[in-house]
């Protein structure tokens, strides 16, 4: 990309993050007396729904719980992505809407505890994240800690594992996970990809869509970009890897996302594309 265009495309995302972070309300203890810490969608039952298919949101939500309190960091970076994954919600959302898909989602902040880390992992519970230090965990220790994954974690995992076990209990179940990802790294390096495809092992849904994607003459596809899907230990290794169940988790720019037209026009992209996939292994209908 030519220089003009390289700083015209740094002022639109430095515009976006301060948009953002406008709009960001914190969420104090006086505002709510009770926290969830996992929402969950039905899958629905209508003919053409994908009742088979369970979605997935590990970074769904910046909220902080009450109990856990300030976290100690400005409003804008409560708005970054180290605080949660911007605009998947959304598309989650927008997904299962038109795929009468079940879905799972956090209501958390990845600051608080990541969900999409395994319990062992030592980066569940970040003190130091993208350069900005977490001062509401620079104490944490290992019994907040512990306290946290019972609190949040656990309850998110284990949504999972009921809705796993209620689509086994009468068909094949898929998981697809959604996510996102900053358009350019923190020395200032542009990513190149659209849409990124994370996959370790089973390859059963990422190649078809690859394929699907890879078709469409605007998007620059990423396979296992920006990051690898190989994290043992991870969301989709434990309720999809570990199970033999077909899964992908899907990396979507955040600034495509960031607003309400992004998320729908996402959905609506990606959810024929899912059908078509799905019908070809004989987890759905035919589109």
């Amino acid at each position: 990309m030519e220089q003009a265009g390289f700083n015209q495309s740094m002022v639109n995302i430095v515009a976006s993050l301060r948009r953002a972070a406008a709009e960001y309300k914190p969420r104090r203890m006086s505002d709510q007396t009770e926290f969830s810490p996992v929402e969950t969608i039905a899958p629905g039952t209508a003919p053409g729904d994908i009742g088979n298919l369970l979605l997935l949101c590990d970074h769904a939500s910046n909220a902080v719980p009450p109990d856990v309190g300030d976290l100690g960091i400005a409003p804008q970076d409560m708005a970054r992505h180290i605080a949660w994954d911007v605009g998947a919600r959304g598309v989650t959302l927008g997904l299962a809407d038109r795929l009468g898909a079940g879905a799972v989602m956090s209501c958390f902040s990845r600051l608080v505890i990541d969900p999409n880390r395994g319990e062992r992992d030592p980066t569940l519970l970040m003190k130091l994240y993208d350069g900005t230090i977490i001062e509401g965990n620079r104490h944490a220790g290992p019994e907040e800690k512990a306290r946290r994954v019972e609190a949040y974690w656990r309850p998110y995992h284990t949504a999972i594992t009921s809705a796993v076990d209620a689509i086994e209990a009468e068909s094949s179940p898929a998981i697809i996970s959604i996510h996102s990802f900053t358009p350019y790294l923190k020395d200032g390096v542009q990513r190149p990809w659209h849409i990124g495809l994370l996959w370790d092992r089973d390859d059963r849904i990422k190649v078809p869509l690859f394929d699907l994607l890879q078709a469409e003459p605007d998007l620059v596809v990423g396979d296992n970009q920006p990051y690898s899907g190989q994290l043992g230990g991870d969301s989709m290794w434990t309720h999809a890897t570990s199970r033999g169940i077909p899964h992908v988790l899907i990396e979507i720019r955040n600034d495509l996302i960031e607003t309400p037209v992004g998320q729908a026009a996402w959905a609506d992209r990606l959810a024929p594309m899912f059908r078509t996939v799905l019908a070809g292994l004989g987890l759905a209908g035919k589109p």
